[in-house]
């Protein structure tokens, strides 16, 4: 086993207080920094995307199961349609606070 030494646990204390307020820090300047429009607008398209995704694919499932093609992958393309337009919004919104 290597030769390991102990520290007190004043010394402890005191480096994980300066390591807190560091990160603190830096999770601050972070707050301030505005994002790139191309992330932006990539974050909610893919939002959009992958909702309707989801609910074309539960949809297309639901179908094969119980045999009723083509209305339930119709229900849920539209439900993921408003799925998504929904987080959209609510992350437009988030984004102007």
């Amino acid at each position: 086993m290597p030769n390991q030494t102990k520290m007190p646990k004043d010394q402890f204390k005191t480096r994980l207080e300066i390591a807190k307020n560091k990160a603190s820090k830096r999770h601050l300047n972070n707050k301030n920094h505005n994002p790139s429009p191309i992330g932006t607008a990539f974050k909610l398209s893919t939002e959009l995307v992958s909702a309707v995704a989801v609910g074309t694919i539960i949809g297309f499932i639901l179908d094969k199961t119980f045999g009723t093609k083509p209305w339930l992958i119709l229900i849920f393309f539209f439900v993921g349609v408003v799925a998504g337009i929904t987080n959209v919004i609510k992350s437009a919104k988030n984004m102007q606070k």
